[in-house]
């Protein structure tokens, strides 16, 4: 199975190159982070590593085998939506910490 990683092509067995400080520092420009050399360093080798554990799934025999987006059947666990009574507003109201003018009173949140 051969591939292309990082401008590289790859034979049949899969040698993916480890990351190089560059490669770590393109990745943080991309992402918007800001990295110190130690920082840089650290991330070469844990991506480096992880690249690896990719490349050890390339070689899986997946033949036969039909993709899919879970691992177990999905179901909603929600109840249907039905319509109900509303509430009644003097009742909420008198369990909220604080009402004005027949509504509930929050503090603000955009400034």
């Amino acid at each position: 199975m051969a591939g292309l990683w990082n401008g590289l092509i790859l034979a049949d067995e899969l040698i993916t190159p480890d990351l190089t400080a560059d490669d770590v520092r393109h990745i943080a420009a991309l992402t918007r982070l800001g990295l110190s050399d130690d920082e840089v360093e650290t991330m070469r080798g844990q991506l480096s590593s992880i690249l690896k554990v990719f490349e050890s799934l390339q070689q899986v025999d997946t033949e036969g085998v039909e993709p899919t987006g879970h691992t177990t059947e999905v179901r909603t666990v929600l109840r249907e939506d039905e319509a109900a009574e509303s509430l009644q507003r003097d009742g909420i109201l008198k369990n909220a910490p604080e009402s004005e003018a027949g509504y509930v009173k929050v503090r603000p949140i955009l400034g």
